[in-house]
């Protein structure tokens, strides 16, 4: 069997992480442990973990005309990444997240969007590459009307769209139809529900107690909570292998237990990407 390509449409932003012993509370000020310069942006991270998982995948996104672009996006390419569709935007700085992680795991995200605010249709053009067996993968750190427009055109074409809807956003109900499957964490499902969203297909993850894609279900791989170094870019690790194993034919129970294969792994190291150094 041949295996299909994946693109990624979406954000790539410079992680700065440090660590705190708790997550401030409202007004309180707390000091942090070191400042790391980490790469980032659920697009990036989606497709870096697709790579990662064996599969051809192209970036489609936008950074800065800066140091940081510049060298991020020639990371991806040494990584493996087809980053002919990540442009460089004059004038803009790259996207930025901010990142508290506490001493049990748990982190905290300020995104600046930066350049992923300029994609427009030089990176929906991307899509046309696609045809069936091809994976689109979307989030929505990037402009909603570029999403809801790539995911329509690739269905057109029809490739599979794997819709990440995180951070939340509500999309149009024919968008949100297109995907197979809509991603979703436990508290994303609820504001699908909350909002009438109607997914034809619903995968919902439900961290460590594993999977479910319309009724099909996959417990996660044990993570003993001393080995836990940081849950960021667990979610993204997800995604990104689930759309490798989608892109070389495997059934859902098959992918989601590479998927979580996978999210299990981000959590035992430091940042979103498996070498997330910049």
């Amino acid at each position: 069997m041949v295996s299909g390509r994946v693109l990624v449409l979406g954000s790539l932003n410079v992680d700065l992480v440090t660590r705190v012993e708790r997550h401030p509370r409202p007004g309180e000020t707390v000091l942090g442990e070191g400042l790391r310069r980490l790469a980032g942006g659920k697009g990036a991270n989606q497709a870096v973990a697709a790579v990662e998982a064996g599969a051809d995948v192209a970036m489609a996104g936008c950074v800065g005309d800066d140091d940081g672009g510049r060298a991020y996006r020639a990371r991806l390419e040494r990584l493996g990444v087809d980053v002919t569709a990540v442009r460089v935007v004059d004038g803009l700085e790259t996207g930025h997240a901010l990142i508290q992680v506490s001493d049990d795991g748990e982190n905290s995200i300020v995104v600046v969007p930066g350049a992923n605010h300029a994609l427009d249709e030089r990176e929906v053009a991307a899509v046309d590459a696609l045809g069936p067996g091809d994976v689109l993968v979307l989030q929505l750190e990037v402009p909603f009307a570029v999403v809801c427009t790539a995911a329509r055109r690739a269905a057109g074409r029809g490739a599979r769209v794997v819709l990440n809807v995180a951070p939340w956003a509500s999309l149009p109900p024919d968008v949100v139809a297109l995907a197979d499957p809509v991603v979703a964490n436990e508290l994303e499902m609820a504001a699908l529900a909350e909002a009438g969203a109607q997914p034809a297909s619903l995968l919902v993850t439900f961290g460590p107690n594993g999977a479910s894609w319309d009724g099909v279900s996959v417990p996660a791989h044990a993570v003993a909570a001393d080995e836990v170094a940081d849950t960021t870019g667990a979610g993204d690790a997800f995604c990104g292998a689930l759309a490798a194993a989608l892109a070389r034919g495997a059934d859902r129970e098959e992918a989601m237990d590479a998927a979580l294969a996978a999210g299990a792994a981000a959590v035992r190291r430091e940042g979103a990407q498996p070498d997330p150094y910049l």
